[in-house]
């Protein structure tokens, strides 16, 4: 691990804000936290299996512990580290062993978790209500409502967004569904739900979306069938507790990938990621820019997912063009993409990319805004936008609460001529906690404010 570098200071209370340094070299080794999307399923499945499931490196961010609240609220015991020693432990309840909850399940600023949670919950002999904050509140949630009521479900929604509320069960039959567009978490929700259905369940998508539940429900013991696009399972399905090992998040180890592109004198290293094949779309994208990093391999982790040390060095990058395709195995790391983007040479083209409108914030016009607000040249699209590579001066950037946004323009502060100031930085706990520990330890200088 790298020496102590300058601390990271700041207060608590009000609104959260980053002053960042301009400038700056990153320099050593870092371990990220857990991967987010694996430690929401590693909490969910555990929940419904027979037995106890021991979890090393979950992700005790906000999102995750909303997962795991909703959860503990259904009647399932999970056990941190500090009670249960060197993991976490979730004492199963078995597949039809949820309680309805005493009240509303409030899922903070988790989308996985709620349509996850939709799969799971409207299978159950009991109603519930799923709520979020303001940000989730303006979510779409009838991606996943439509298909699981062509299985039976009743779910309603206010608009097309939360409250999703689910009605109890009567009974749920497999369907083959087409998805119009591949998305891992509207596979997972009619694959959970499909736990529970009479006769077999299949999606088949239109594309490579990640994988995710597939590998974690074969690990748990249900036989799953994975032909090309096509998954299927088939009911009932019994869970069965055993150990998991949940690696290194690659979309929180792109902010120090992307940043040690950018300004890496001596490289960076970042241990024990996960590098699935439908996630390391952001890595062959930087290669496409130019960008030189090392994937070495490892042994597999527990619960199927591959993972390696990935080493960057400073790179020379260039603009590309990134269609649809490109942004389906890479939508979480756009936003740190883009910062990429604006301190190559040539130009970068983003199409396909309307997804990103409906995320934490709408990502194409944060980003665009952000990246003007600290002098690059871009031009919005509707399915995405056009970045001129050049030089980026200070400024203050408005995350909008999202934490992608925020830790993208955190690490475009190397590269600025000026202190870059994010402002609304409190959501990066949602994923990334200790972000700030992490960067200031890899050579960056920042001070947390407290803004009035």
């Amino acid at each position: 691990m790298v020496d102590e570098q300058k601390p990271f200071v700041g207060n608590r209370g009000g609104m959260e804000s980053y002053l960042v340094e301009p400038g700056g070299s990153l320099a050593g080794e870092i371990i990220v936290p857990g991967d987010k999307s694996i430690s929401h399923r590693s909490l969910m499945f555990g929940a419904i299996a027979d037995g106890i499931t021991e979890i090393d490196g979950l992700l005790a961010s906000e999102d995750c512990l909303a997962t795991a609240a909703a959860l503990t609220a259904m009647g399932a015991k999970i056990e941190a580290p500090e009670m249960a020693g060197d993991c976490w432990r979730v004492h199963g309840v078995g597949l039809r062993g949820l309680k309805r909850p005493p009240g509303n399940l409030d899922l903070g600023n988790s989308g996985t978790s709620m349509r996850l949670l939709t799969g799971l919950l409207c299978a159950q002999s009991f109603s519930s209500t799923l709520v979020g904050d303001s940000s989730l509140m303006a979510r779409p949630m009838e991606r996943v409502a439509v298909p699981l009521r062509l299985m039976g479900a009743r779910i309603k929604t206010s608009d097309g967004r939360p409250p999703v509320m689910i009605e109890r069960c009567q009974g749920l039959t497999g369907i083959d569904y087409q998805a119009p567009v591949a998305s891992a978490q509207v596979k997972s929700a009619i694959l959970l739900a499909g736990l529970y259905a009479k006769g077999v369940t299949r999606v088949t998508e239109p594309g490579v979306s990640r994988d995710h539940t597939e590998r974690m429900l074969a690990s748990f013991g249900v036989p799953v069938i994975r032909k090309g696009m096509t998954v299927e399972i088939e009911a009932p399905a019994a869970l069965r507790a055993h150990r998991i090992s949940v690696p290194g998040d690659l979309s929180s180890a792109a902010f120090f990938i992307v940043g040690a592109c950018l300004a890496s004198n001596k490289g960076v290293t970042l241990r024990n990621v996960g590098v699935n094949t439908t996630r390391t779309g952001v890595i062959e994208i930087l290669r496409k820019m130019g960008a030189k990093i090392d994937v070495a391999t490892a042994p597999t982790a527990k619960g199927g997912e591959p993972i390696a040390d990935i080493r960057v060095a400073r790179s020379r990058l260039k603009g590309i063009d990134i269609d649809a395709s490109d942004v389906a195995l890479a939508i979480d790391e756009f936003p740190v993409l883009m910062v990429a983007a604006a301190c190559a040479e040539g130009v970068t083209r983003v199409s396909g990319a309307e997804e990103l409108r409906v995320k934490e914030s709408d990502r194409i016009r944060t980003v665009v805004d952000g990246l003007v607000a600290l002098g690059a040249k871009v031009d919005e699209k509707p399915d995405g936008m056009i970045v001129t590579g050049g030089s980026l001066k200070g400024g203050v950037v408005d995350s909008h609460g999202d934490h992608r946004i925020a830790m993208a323009f955190t690490i475009a502060a190397l590269m600025a001529s000026g202190p870059v100031r994010v402002l609304n930085t409190r959501n990066i706990a949602t994923s990334f906690p200790g972000f700030a520990d992490h960067a200031t330890r890899l050579g960056m200088a920042i001070t947390q404010e407290t803004l009035s």
